[in-house]
């Protein structure tokens, strides 16, 4: 082998070495925290979704003291999703998005560094942009009093493009997000009654143009219980997949 020949060799393995590595690498981790609560690492930060984790006995395991992220993104009011905002957000002094109505809400709490978005919105936070989209559902504060509309995220960068829908019903809005993103995963609600349901989740994993869901929003209250095996296979008969995270538990996607 000549000079010429070893360089393009090693070039060429060093090449599929390092593309190896990064597509190791970049894969989203993503820990499960009960109800619609997940954080990611993603980028070198951390993103942390609706914390409601204390109220939650199904998460008692998880312990709050230990969740320190960089960004804490809110979807809406009510209080199963918002209700450990307050504690984590003080204890990591995390940026805190949300809907104007709820940052100023948490403002008026103490909460520090809140950056208050609107639907269609855009942001660039340095290692990721995050769009805030819309969602059909209610908002309001535990006291009742006006939380703003209820919204969801895409979240992209160079590693990867996610949905977090928030809580939402099925609506014909979800056919603009692959208009403008190629996501790579979304979460969807699936636990029916004050979300979509498993067989609406199937059309909205349509609408938005993705092969990969995380569920969310099932089984911490009974009338949103689901049977796992029926989600399973109503999305696997359709091409699709549909992960059901368990609690306290990371994965990579």
């Amino acid at each position: 082998m000549n000079n010429y020949e070893k360089s393009v060799y090693y070039t060429l393995v060093f090449g599929i070495k390092f593309e190896f590595q990064r597509l190791i690498t970049v894969r989203p981790q993503i820990t499960y925290y009960g109800h619609s609560c997940f954080s990611i690492q993603l980028g070198g930060k951390n993103i942390l979704f609706d914390p409601f984790i204390t109220p939650n006995p199904k998460a008692s395991m998880v312990d709050v003291s230990t969740i320190k992220p960089d960004v804490i993104l809110i979807t809406h009011g009510h209080g199963d999703h918002i209700a450990d905002v307050e504690a984590i957000a003080k204890q990591s002094n995390a940026q805190v998005i949300a809907a104007y109505e709820v940052t100023e809400w948490l403002s008026q709490k103490g909460v520090k560094n809140c950056l208050p978005m609107n639907t269609g919105g855009s942001i660039n936070l340095g290692f990721c942009y995050v769009k805030m989209v819309k969602a059909e559902h209610s908002s309001s504060f535990p006291d009742g009093s006006y939380a703003g509309n209820a919204i969801g995220f895409v979240v992209n960068n160079s590693e990867c493009c996610f949905y977090y829908a928030g809580d939402t019903s099925l609506t014909l809005d979800m056919q603009l997000i692959p208009l403008e993103f190629k996501l790579d995963f979304a979460f969807l609600p699936i636990g029916d009654n004050f979300t979509m349901g498993i067989d609406d989740a199937v059309k909205a994993t349509k609408l938005i143009n993705c092969k990969k869901v995380v569920g969310m929003h099932f089984d911490t209250f009974p009338p949103i219980e689901i049977d796992h095996k029926r989600a399973l296979e109503s999305f696997e008969k359709e091409g699709l997949s549909l992960i059901l995270p368990i609690i306290n538990q990371t994965i990579q996607l």
